[in-house]
């Protein structure tokens, strides 16, 4: 099925520039501050970061230190101002720094940060994810999309009594011991752990099967019958690049799920409120009995979310047995900042308004790739897509890995010192968010035009 309100899998990556700020030319970007304080962050932290992928190590690199950010720009301590298309790795759906999320955080500040209790922005945080996904009858709130991925497995397998977890290659779900499996020798070996720490006896539970590959799956209920509890999937995958569910897949897991008497559940950290309101189930008209929320949810401060069915949800505790908890689980600074942010995307228009400025980018972006002569290929759905250095087509874990990751990281490096920030590395989304203006698509795309020629 083809997602109903998408451009399809045209050019997805984008620039643009802040209203009152100028992106920095190439000759006048300096990195000596963020180079020190790296030098520092060793010293005192893993590797000098606090999340891998921000050590620009398969980029190459010091990775920049940002200090601020408003709109669709971000500022480093060196002073250089960047078109941003990370986002916060997608949450950053409004611009960073949007008047009424902040207002909204200053006031809830104002009451004190934390209580360990019920509020009323969590009854009211809940009340709006629940409107917007209809296949979700109740809802609870955690602090990261992790938590909500962790425990949405844990609640599978105390629901089901089953303890087998079907994943697929590429597809990541936090960094839960469960989820941190890959396909080891194929996809219907069990999970070999994919970090030291994990303990093979976790891992044996998750089975890794194909993206887009159907009869993977089958094969694996087939060998495990009646021992699967859940499949777990993006229903548009994020974290090997973007890649797009093939015509019948998620129906398809849809109905296997149902006939062996599994849950499937979709993870919606990246997707959900991204692609659509109601996330990529509102586009591919599926509903799953579990979805797992986060990023957008709360405006960029950590929250999380999983919900379902309410059958399902009255098996955690203090309802039913299987536990779960969290001191700040439904923090009245996050809750307030998600409000904020969900009640905006509910305007009428504001979807169409995000859609127009990713295609135009894409439109623009498709003809520089096509006039380069570098081997690209792009998905994209909606605000959020990537450019993977190949000819692809990319539909899975196996293709996607097949980019040219070296030719990425000139192109990376290219675009930074022409003032646009993109993700560190070629296996992840780029955004497209409301602050965006049509000047800041147009510098992309010229951006973009100059470091191709350089490839």
């Amino acid at each position: 099925m083809t997602p109903r309100g998408t451009a399809g899998t045209i050019s997805a990556l984008s620039r643009s520039t802040a209203r009152k700020e100028e992106c920095t030319p190439v000759a006048r970007l300096k990195t000596t501050t963020s180079g020190k304080l790296f030098a520092l962050a060793k010293t005192l932290i893993p590797g000098g970061v606090n999340s891998p992928v921000r050590a620009f190590r398969s980029v190459g690199g010091t990775p920049l230190f940002i200090e601020r950010a408003r709109g669709a720009t971000v500022r480093d301590v060196d002073g250089n101002t960047f078109i941003d298309y990370v986002g916060s790795w997608g949450p950053m759906i409004l611009g960073h720094a949007h008047p009424k999320v902040v207002a909204a955080i200053r006031t809830a500040a104002g009451r004190g940060t934390s209580y360990g209790t019920p509020t009323p922005g969590e009854v009211g945080l809940a009340h709006l994810i629940r409107r917007a996904f209809p296949s979700i009858g109740k809802v609870r709130l955690v602090s990261s999309g992790t938590e909500a991925a962790m425990s949405a497995v844990r609640l599978a397998r105390g629901y089901t009594g089953k303890d087998k977890i079907i994943k697929f290659e590429g597809g990541y779900h936090g960094h839960a011991d469960a989820m941190l499996v890959k396909a080891g020798s194929g996809v219907l070996t069990f999970g070999q752990p994919d970090s030291p720490g994990v303990p093979a006896e976790v891992a044996k539970h998750t089975l890794t099967a194909r993206f887009n590959d159907v009869d993977s799956v089958k094969r694996l209920l087939a060998r495990n019958k009646g021992q699967v509890a859940a499949v777990i999937v993006e229903p548009i995958p994020g974290n090997m690049g973007v890649v797009l569910p093939a015509p019948g897949f998620l129906e398809a897991l849809r109905r296997l799920t149902k006939q062996a008497g599994a849950l499937l559940i979709f993870d919606e950290v990246i997707s959900g409120f991204r692609v659509a309101f109601g996330g990529a189930q509102e586009l591919f008209g599926i509903a799953p009995d579990l979805t797992v929320l986060g990023k957008i949810i709360g405006g960029g401060l950590p929250v999380g979310a999983f919900g379902g069915r309410r059958e399902i949800l009255d098996a955690l505790s203090p309802v039913g047995p299987v536990y779960q908890a969290g001191t700040l689980s439904g923090n009245p600074l996050a809750v307030a900042a998600g409000i904020a942010t969900l009640t905006e995307l509910s305007r009428k228009g504001a979807y169409r308004e995000l859609n127009a400025k990713a295609d135009y980018l894409a439109e623009g972006m498709a003809k520089a790739f096509a006039s380069s002569g570098v081997p690209t290929y792009t998905n994209r759905v909606g605000s959020m897509g990537t450019t993977f250095f190949q000819k692809g087509p990319v539909t899975d874990y196996a293709s996607a890995k097949k980019s040219d990751t070296k030719r990425y990281a000139k192109y990376f490096h290219g675009l930074l010192a022409r003032g646009v920030y993109i993700a560190p590395s070629q296996f992840e989304a780029g955004f497209v968010s409301l602050a965006h203006t049509r000047r800041d698509l147009d510098r992309t795309i010229s951006a973009a035009r100059a470091v191709l020629a350089t490839l």
